[in-house]
């Protein structure tokens, strides 16, 4: 990509706060703020400058760094603007926390914007990874999401040595509830011996 296409690009990647619930235990958010007793810096992107931001870009992906977009005190406006202005949205969830009369809210605020849910593993054991997420709440959100959504939510499953063995399982599962299903190779590892780290080395990126 040269210098003069990254500034005429259509598409832009946006961690618009701070705020999650969760403690992902890979997580920068983790690794070099709150394991260490330290805030998470920032501050809720603005609703001024969000605006100015959709006025250039028309491909939009929520998927926060150091925050869940579904944190953010005016997502549901967030979402409402682009609808209005017809962009295309990919949502990027794994926080549990909000209430399902809210997500339907989300839903219905922006019905063509993709959502993904980040669900590793088999949703009763996803919390092993994501400290606090509750995995059957999100996995029933995302099956709610059907009904207002136009195209069928992903569930993303990052591959650990937790879920490994699970995946077939939870193809099949995915595929009963007609849902996509994702899976992903994962690099975040403290070291070589990192106990997350799958025992078939084929299913993750391993430091040598």
């Amino acid at each position: 990509m040269t210098n003069n296409s990254f500034f005429y690009r259509d598409s832009i990647n946006l961690d618009i706060s701070f705020r999650c619930a969760l403690e992902c235990l890979r997580c920068q958010r983790t690794t070099h703020f709150t394991s260490k007793g330290k805030k998470v810096p920032g501050k809720d992107l603005s609703l001024n400058d969000f605006q100015k931001i959709i006025n250039h870009f028309n491909h939009l992906n929520f998927c926060g760094q150091y925050s869940d977009p579904v944190h953010h005190p005016k997502f549901l406006e967030m979402l409402k603007m682009t609808y209005d202005k017809g962009k295309k949205v990919v949502v990027h969830n794994a926080s549990s926390t909000k209430p399902k009369n809210w997500y339907i809210k989300a839903f219905k605020a922006n019905p063509n914007a993709k959502w993904v849910f980040g669900i590793d593993g088999l949703p009763e054991e996803s919390h092993k990874y994501r400290v606090n997420q509750d995995g059957i709440k999100l996995f029933n959100i995302m099956i709610e999401s059907k009904k207002h959504l136009n195209s069928k939510p992903i569930w993303q499953y990052i591959i650990f040595s937790y879920n490994e063995n699970n995946i077939e399982q939870a193809k099949k599962i995915a595929d009963e509830n007609q849902v996509m299903f994702m899976t992903l190779q994962s690099a975040r590892w403290k070291d070589k011996n990192d106990s997350l780290i799958p025992k078939n080395k084929n299913l993750s990126y391993t430091p040598k």
